[in-house]
């Protein structure tokens, strides 16, 4: 009779281990070459799929402080949200860019850019869906 109360336990160790399994690690976003662009400065963001699932496409909005104090949001991308999709597998890694065909430019220089710090991030795995791993990100 205590047999089935054990198996139980086993089976749902063996479920929380596997859940544990597929989400293996972090998506881990840090800071990547910011370049010089027709005169503006464009950051990048670099990041490596620790995970066990395709990241269909990644954005996070960063919030740059300039150094005469204004603040300017710089949307990052994997890829052109309503275009292609340039998938991150496992265990692989992508450049998170600011396209300048669809969002303002800084209008500054690189030496401009006092500080960083991250509003938002929007990961999709496959099918639209929300990404299962956590995404940690250090600009």
């Amino acid at each position: 009779m205590t047999a089935r109360p054990c198996h139980l336990l086993v089976l749902l160790g063996m479920f929380f281990a596997v859940r544990t399994a597929l989400a293996a690690g972090p998506i881990e976003v840090t800071r990547g070459q910011d370049a010089m662009v027709f005169g503006n400065c464009v950051p990048s963001l670099v990041v490596e799929n620790r995970s066990s699932e395709v990241v269909d496409f990644l954005q996070v909005d960063v919030v740059v402080t300039l150094e005469n104090g204004q603040e300017r949001t710089v949307e990052l991308k994997s890829a052109y949200r309503e275009g292609v999709l340039y998938p991150i597998q496992p265990g692989g890694t992508a450049t998170l860019k600011q396209h300048l065909d669809t969002s303002k430019a800084l209008g500054v220089g690189c030496g401009d850019l006092k500080s960083r710090r991250v509003v938002r991030t929007v990961c999709e795995a496959a099918g639209g869906a929300s990404c299962a791993a956590a995404v940690s990100v250090r600009p």
